[in-house]
């Protein structure tokens, strides 16, 4: 009897030790994206479509240098999805706590992100945020950062960038509106924005500002007014389902004619509304992603991947997935081949590496958030295929604060550092 129990124990040791092997063969990463609602069509589907393709492409070791060894440090990569519509910090526990990931990389929604942040840090979770453009995450939420990281630019990039380019693409800007949602992301936008033409010189009146609730969907009130303000040009940072409806909406009723109208968020739109977007409307991938993306041999192979496994060509929510998944590989393969999360976060505090959209930089937030440069143009609509002309690019070092200084207080200070070519 007591032969049988040792064999019994020997095999009960021998599978417990199995599975622990596999499981350490394997790196659990939790991706939070919208599954559901106005904004999974426009960002969560490319978000998770990127995600499985960059998960799968690293597996099998096909990813072009510096990423063609397989998975992260040779594990095989796990991805577990959840939906950001649903309780962000509910279900962000629970990726940690219960479905036991090692890495959080996903959120769209500068709402859920500033809710998230400092749970992050609460349970120790090396996190990558890939959007949510809120300069606040580490200017106010979490100021003193170990485990979080957004590899995505902040709205500040957007705001001055669009500032810049009207300017020197001549627009009249002698009277400015703006219609942005009601939260922090809107919020931020439109101050930065109206911050960097008063630094810039413009002397612009700004003739109506419009703050609807996010995901309100119905713009008619807020289209009237911008159209009795007589506005030279419109600023507008709306994303998701709310960009779709507005341009919807107000295109027919003549904005777009009236006004020079800029969506930052505007490439979203290509892979779903591309043909009713107006032509002439300025636009922007939030950094140089898509149509903007720098020519390299990641870029090359990212945008045919995905339009090979999914029929489409990747717009910009999609590109910063990507971009967040080689940050967390390089962060992992800097920190060295046994590294655990807290390991790798640690790593890529201030680090530098390439993406399909050229090499980011980790330089503000303590080295937590990343800077870019971004690209501006002019939507066209030709032979079917949505693209941009009269196009403007800005370094990171003309449209992002230096590290020591806050969004608003660079502004406002005239932009101390810039250098803008």
């Amino acid at each position: 009897m007591k032969q049988i129990t040792f064999a019994l124990a020997s095999v009960s040791m021998l599978a417990m030790a199995s599975a622990a092997a596999a499981q350490d063969e394997t790196i659990k990463i939790g991706v939070p994206v919208f599954l559901s609602g106005a904004a999974a069509g426009p960002f969560g589907e490319p978000e998770k479509n990127a995600a499985e393709l960059m998960f799968a492409a690293l597996n099998e070791g096909s990813v072009p240098a510096p990423y063609a060894t397989i998975g992260i440090n040779g594990r095989k990569i796990d991805g577990t999805y959840i939906d950001e519509a649903s309780d962000a910090v509910l279900e962000y526990r629970n990726l940690v706590e219960r479905e036991g990931v090692e890495v959080v990389i996903g959120y769209t929604s500068s709402g859920n992100c500033k809710s998230v942040a400092p749970v992050a840090e609460e349970l120790e979770t090396f996190t990558i945020f890939v959007d949510c453009g809120t300069p606040q995450i580490f200017e106010d939420v979490v100021t003193d950062p170990t485990y979080l990281f957004r590899t995505g630019p902040t709205a500040t990039l957007d705001a001055v960038g669009s500032a810049r380019y009207l300017t020197d693409m001549g627009y009249d800007l002698n009277r400015v509106a703006g219609i942005n949602q009601n939260y922090a992301w809107g919020q931020d936008s439109w101050r930065d924005f109206t911050g960097a033409l008063t630094a810039l010189g413009t002397e612009s009146k700004f003739v109506s500002e419009q703050f609807p609730q996010l995901g309100s969907g119905q713009y008619g009130a807020e289209v009237s007014a911008l159209l009795t303000s007589t506005p030279e040009v419109v600023f507008n940072s709306f994303w998701g389902g709310d960009l779709e409806a507005f341009v919807l909406q107000s295109a027919p009723r003549g904005l777009f004619a009236r006004s020079a109208v800029l969506m930052t968020c505007g490439e979203a739109l290509f892979s779903s509304i591309a043909k009713d977007i107006p032509e002439g409307a300025i636009i922007t991938a939030r950094g140089p992603y898509s149509v903007f993306a720098p020519e390299n041999e990641l870029a090359t192979w990212f945008s045919a991947a995905y339009e090979e496994r999914f029929g489409a060509k990747p717009s910009y929510p999609a590109w910063k997935m990507a971009q967040a998944v080689l940050g967390a590989k390089a962060a992992y393969e800097k920190a060295g081949p046994e590294a655990s999360g807290t390991e790798a976060a640690a790593a890529m505090e201030g680090l530098e590496f390439d993406s399909p959209a050229g090499v980011v930089r980790m330089a503000n937030g303590a080295g937590h958030q990343a800077v870019q440069g971004i690209g501006l143009g002019t939507y066209k609509y030709v032979d079917g295929e949505p693209t941009v002309e009269n196009v403007k690019f800005y370094e990171a070092e003309c449209v992002n604060p230096p590290a020591d200084m806050t969004a608003a207080a660079w502004i406002e200070a005239g932009f101390p550092g810039a250098v803008c070519e």
